[in-house]
């Protein structure tokens, strides 16, 4: 162009060959003030959003305590996304300030721990932590078989299912062979699962007379994203939710080893395959090391919300976190869950959950079964009921 956009009263400079030389009309001043690049107003009306829907599902949700409110948010969120355009172009400004808000109720949930009880409890849900892991890791190779669910994708899935949806997905595909289109499958069906627990478990847990303890033990152990965890447990109980919380940041723990071990796998492989095709090991065509991929990876495992939770467990332990304020933080934090899942609600979009396909589905669904089965079979034994 003739014009220097970032400066129109600039002359013009040579135009290249086979270009008007008529002056080109003045640019028009930027609506967005210099040094900013997005405009903040999408952001604040998606937040002002997931807070109306947060309150009204408080509001909803005390009239039906066996639901409670996190449940009533995603649904009321869900409706809302799938019935008013307004709100399903605030999507893509919706996930941060969700994260913010189940973070930062993880984060206040500290302070009404103590780091003998995250300790306690971390230590006491191994057992069927471990019992529901091997179960997962087991069933997921062969259920996958049986399915025709390729090694790629049955490997998010179980992943997924296994240890902390999606963002145990997100490690292990830095570390396996696959597509950008299995990831976003994968999600979609450990996503579908994640809405489906936040309606079933609570009524399982009371139908199956659960201690609030053994509820969150349950949850912890068997549904698979932070967010639907803590929703889960609170649906429950406010006992049974910061239980739950703890148990789910123990079971995180085991995406370090299981990273580590499909890289070495992957690694394997491949050095295998390139010798059967009379390649050098130290070729590299389409696999990737283990170690500059999982490493970048691993750093994410322990996020700073987790740091911050441990400290603020700690401050409760030295006593700096008055007992007077625990309920009152206690209320905060349940309302930033529903906040949270209010979020998530309101940026799904139910036709990509339709998209998933059947199989990924069946293969979720069995392995989800079988987690959560022998999670209470394992906790009978262990008499953590």
């Amino acid at each position: 162009m003739a014009t220097d956009v970032r400066n129109p009263s600039a002359p013009a400079s040579h135009a290249p060959a086979g270009t008007e030389n008529s002056p080109a009309p003045p640019a028009k001043a930027p609506k967005v003030p210099a040094g900013r690049s997005v405009p903040a107003t999408p952001t604040i009306l998606a937040i002002l959003a997931i807070l109306a829907t947060a309150l009204a599902a408080t509001v909803l949700g005390g009239h039906v305590p066996v639901v409670g409110a996190p449940v009533v948010a995603l649904a009321l969120g869900v409706l809302l996304a799938g019935t008013c355009p307004p709100v399903a172009r605030l999507r893509p400004r919706l996930a941060l300030p969700g994260r913010w808000c189940l973070q930062a109720a993880v984060v206040v949930l500290g302070t009404s721990l103590s780091l003998r009880q995250i300790a306690d409890t971390g230590l006491a849900s191994l057992p069927v932590l471990a019992g529901t892991l091997g179960v997962a890791l087991v069933a997921t190779p062969l259920l996958g078989r049986a399915l025709g669910v390729n090694g790629g994708l049955r490997t998010l899935v179980g992943a997924g299912t296994a240890i902390c949806g999606a963002s145990a997905i997100a490690a292990t595909a830095g570390v396996v062979a696959v597509t950008e289109a299995e990831i976003a499958y994968a999600v979609a069906t450990i996503f579908a699962f994640n809405i489906a627990a936040v309606v079933v478990f609570p009524l399982l847990g009371h139908l199956l007379d659960l201690s609030p303890a053994g509820f969150g033990l349950w949850a912890g152990s068997a549904v698979n994203d932070t967010s639907s965890v803590v929703a889960v447990g609170y649906a429950f109980g406010a006992a049974a939710g910061t239980h739950a919380v703890v148990v789910k940041l123990t079971r995180t723990l085991a995406i370090v080893p299981l990273t580590l071990g499909l890289a070495f796998a992957q690694a394997r492989a491949s050095r295998a395959a390139r010798f059967a095709a009379g390649g050098s090991p130290s070729e590299d065509g389409t696999a990737t090391p283990p170690g500059p991929r999982a490493v970048p990876r691993l750093r994410k495992v322990v996020p700073g919300f987790v740091v911050l939770f441990v400290v603020a467990a700690l401050a409760n332990s030295l006593g700096l976190v008055p007992a007077a304020v625990h309920r009152p933080l206690g209320q905060v934090a349940a309302f930033l869950v529903t906040a949270a899942l209010a979020a998530v609600g309101l940026s799904t979009r139910l036709g990509e959950l339709r998209t998933t396909g059947p199989r990924p589905l069946l293969l979720g669904a069995l392995l989800w079964v079988c987690v959560a089965g022998t999670g209470l079979v394992l906790q009978a034994a262990t008499n953590q009921w």
